[in-house]
């Protein structure tokens, strides 16, 4: 149950109302908004009388359910807007990791020749195997920061855990949450508050009643700008990296308010399936793209099969556009 209290209640009567009603407080709001477990569904006459209006649910995917905000949230991003009826697909295109101030160099004049807006790097992997390539850390993060200004891009970049999760957010325009941290509840309350875009991914098996309830703790620490990402999920099928989830993105577009993006690169793991992926997904409607390039990816310290060099993201990119404009979208 989501509450809208009457204007002008003072914190002692919000922070009473909800102890007796087990809700959380969400900050930001103008008016204080309650949010209760799903199983609640009535009010006291006593406590009825604090509310302006009341949305019931039965589920807790409430802050993003589309009955509770019809229209899919505005997220401004940079010089753009993404959600709320715009018709921008945002590309974020880079590598895997930041290498080398070469390598994140030529990356970002690559995108920025396309006229792409942002500029998609890690600086802390989140590796399977601890003798990876782990990332260049707060390094990466400040060679990503004289690429914007040089080149005058958006950044986004991952947060691995929440020892560095702050200077992610000082350091990034977009904070990006990896499918093996969405479960991380620091990073994910610290996100909270962080006032700037964070794009959620889902996890390798997580449902998408699971991804979405991850996104309420973005949404409920008063951080509306969430941004749903599907990037594959772990099935049988062993010949591909995962299996992207299309039908997801179906359901995630009708039934939340969230923007949703899609990242072909990690779905499919190998570079010669990704351009067709992403086709696919631009013409469902999506309002980003994630995608890997990297100067020589035989040669990437990650991710090396699933990159795509720079031939083949020109190609691709190029073949975004009339896709893009066939369902009423452009690509930026």
């Amino acid at each position: 149950m989501i509450i809208h209290l009457k204007e002008h209640l003072d914190a002692a009567a919000v922070e009473r109302l909800a102890g007796e009603l087990e809700a959380v407080v969400v900050p930001g709001n103008g008016r204080a908004v309650l949010v209760t477990p799903a199983a609640r569904k009535t009010l006291a006459p006593d406590q009825e009388a604090l509310t302006d209006s009341v949305f019931v649910s039965d589920t807790d995917m409430q802050l993003a359910d589309r009955r509770y905000r019809r229209e899919t949230r505005s997220i401004e991003v940079g010089e753009h807007r993404i959600g709320g009826g715009s018709d921008a697909t945002l590309m974020m295109a880079g590598p895997c990791s930041v290498e080398s101030r070469e390598q994140i160099e030529a990356c970002a004049e690559l995108v920025a020749g396309l006229g792409v807006s942002t500029l998609r790097a890690g600086c802390f992997k989140p590796r399977t195997s601890p003798y990876s390539f782990q990332g260049l850390g707060q390094a990466g993060l400040d060679l990503l920061a004289e690429m914007r200004e040089r080149y005058g891009l958006l950044v986004i970049t991952e947060v691995r855990d929440a020892t560095h999760v702050d200077a992610v957010i000082e350091a990034a325009d977009i904070v990006q949450i990896g499918a093996k941290s969405m479960y991380d509840h620091g990073i994910l309350r610290r996100c909270g508050s962080a006032g700037k875009p964070v794009l959620l991914k889902r996890g390798l098996a997580t449902t998408l009643q699971e991804f979405v309830q991850a996104a309420e703790f973005i949404l409920s620490g008063g951080n509306e700008d969430v941004v749903l990402c599907e990037r594959g999920i772990r099935t049988f099928e062993p010949k591909t990296r995962f299996t992207l989830d299309l039908c997801g993105v179906a359901y995630l577009k009708h039934h939340t308010n969230l923007p949703v993006v899609v990242d072909p690169t990690h779905a499919m793991g190998y570079a010669y399936g990704v351009p067709d992926l992403a086709r696919a997904a631009t013409a469902m409607g999506v309002d980003g793209l994630l995608i890997e390039t990297h100067p020589d990816p035989p040669n990437a310290l990650s991710d090396a099969s699933q990159q795509l060099d720079f031939a083949q993201f020109r190609e691709l990119f190029a073949s975004l556009g009339p896709v893009a404009a066939a369902v009423g979208r452009r690509i930026v």
